[in-house]
């Protein structure tokens, strides 16, 4: 791991490999490795010849924690991710999200046009801008202090998640306050890079990808079959097509 400084936070990553940069953001509760690492996203960038960037978001893995709802906006995540650019002084990169980080994503490409090459936006379709469902269920679950008094089945998933990877849950509860900025479709349209959305058949939160890729100007969507939000991050099917799409959108084309 390596670390660097920015808007008071102390931000993990790892860069990994040679070639064009591909910049990986974790979503809510999870972390560059949970994410990225042992799914095999990073071994399978690095293989097929790019430069793997991955940080663990503010209030997330190694990274800086902070139980304040105002440091978890996308606008300031997305800071984070530009910021990690300037660091290691890359120009351009391909971005690809999964979850909250999509949404990150999406933004990074909105405020940093320059910066982003191509993007996939992972298990976040239409969702992104009409919202996603009701999560407060979820910082619930997160402040319970008996796990076992949590009745929605999406606050146990998450409060289980969250506990597996050994998580702040009080830094992830004022993160889920925040994190859910939607996107308008107006936004959408601004956004003119290469992007894939790619969702599970079985994924009952992101939204539907095919939405989401119409309203984007260069959009393209992806079912990824029988996958759920969890499982579908690790799919085979998934890794195959991001690649065949960033060789479709090479840097220095793109």
């Amino acid at each position: 791991m390596q670390f660097f400084t920015h808007d008071g936070f102390e931000l993990a990553f790892v860069d990994e490999g040679q070639g064009d940069p591909i910049l990986l953001i974790h979503g809510f509760a999870s972390t560059h490795y949970v994410n990225w690492v042992a799914p095999g996203w990073v071994k399978t960038l690095r293989d097929a010849g790019y430069r793997v960037i991955a940080l663990d978001n503010r209030g997330h893995g190694r990274s800086t924690k902070s139980h304040d709802e105002v440091d978890y906006t996308p606008h300031r995540m997305a800071g984070d991710a530009a910021a990690l650019l300037d660091h290691l002084h890359i120009s351009r990169a391909h971005v690809m999200g999964y979850s909250m980080g999509a949404r990150i994503s999406a933004f990074l490409a909105l405020e940093h046009p320059s910066r982003v090459a191509t993007l996939i936006l992972g298990g976040l379709g239409l969702g992104m801008i009409e919202g996603v469902g009701e999560w407060d269920e979820i910082a619930e679950a997160l402040r319970a202090d008996d796990p076992d008094t949590i009745v929605s089945e999406r606050g146990q998933m998450f409060r289980k998640f969250a506990d597996q990877t050994k998580s702040d849950r009080e830094a992830l509860a004022a993160c889920i306050a925040t994190s859910r900025e939607l996107l308008s479709a107006a936004d959408a349209a601004r956004i003119d890079a290469p992007t894939l959305v790619a969702v599970g058949t079985r994924d009952d939160i992101a939204g539907s990808p095919e939405g989401l890729a119409g309203l984007l100007p260069n959009g393209a969507a992806f079912a990824i079959e029988r996958r759920d939000h969890m499982l579908a991050v690790g799919d085979r099917a998934f890794k195959a097509r991001a690649l065949a799409f960033l060789e479709e959108h090479p840097l220095d084309r793109a």
